[in-house]
């Protein structure tokens, strides 16, 4: 279980205050108006940034001190960060070793999470040789050699075309169904919260709410996501 304890977060002179738990193997999208302090949430929770109070707690274990490389947490941003002067495999192995220089059975490792996200056979492509969907699969699979318990999302598959983007999502679902990975994605577009996660974490007005069900808070939204939603 992931569980802020009375959370105060702080980017320059913005300040999120988080209280909240979320179960195992859950999917939660994190929604609210622009602006509002959700990238900032997963920053804290990755130890991209700093806790000014409370504390993070995973299955027990205190979290708040340790470095990012030390949380049980594997994050795909935005940008998928691919190094466009190595190939697929090489820019999957830096998700287990930094310098990328992995052993026999890590490359396998490196393999077969290309073969999951449909990449068997591209492994010696550089990112200029694959489409914008191919990265976004490397990028996956980097984030799945981590095997970490923790999976944040931070709009990855936002430059992507709807249809793209929706199979996308559909893949992500599909690699942790059946595992016991937490999975926490910030979301823009209602559909997408609503396409793989049963939870949603509303952030508005300085506040990380609980997790509650996905399509209650999407049909019942509250004044600050009423206006953002339109």
């Amino acid at each position: 279980m992931l569980r802020l304890d009375e959370c105060v977060i702080a980017n320059g002179d913005f300040v999120l205050r988080a209280n909240l738990e979320v179960a195992d193997a859950s999917c939660v999208a994190i929604i609210g108006p622009s602006g509002a302090g959700k990238s900032t949430l997963l920053e804290a929770i990755a130890g991209f940034r700093d806790v000014k109070g409370g504390r993070i707690f995973w299955d027990g274990e205190d979290l708040t001190k340790r470095p990012p490389g030390k949380r049980p947490v594997a994050s795909l941003f935005q940008d998928n960060n691919l190094f466009p002067h190595l190939s697929a495999e090489q820019n999957v192995s830096l998700g287990i070793r930094p310098n990328g220089r992995v052993s026999k059975d890590e490359r396998a490792l490196v393999a077969s999470a290309l073969g999951r996200v449909g990449l068997l056979g591209m492994g010696t492509r550089k990112p200029f040789e694959l489409s914008g969907g191919q990265q976004s699969r490397v990028a996956l699979a980097r984030v799945l050699v981590q095997q970490r318990d923790l999976l944040l999302l931070d709009e990855p598959f936002a430059a992507l075309g709807p249809a793209l983007k929706a199979e996308m999502l559909d893949l992500v679902a599909q690699l942790i169904s059946g595992t016991n990975k937490t999975l926490l994605m910030i979301s823009h577009d209602p559909q997408d919260a609503r396409r793989i996660t049963n939870k949603s974490i509303l952030v508005a007005d300085g506040i990380a709410h609980p997790p509650e069900p996905t399509e209650h808070l999407l049909n019942n939204p509250p004044p600050s996501l009423r206006d953002y939603l339109g």
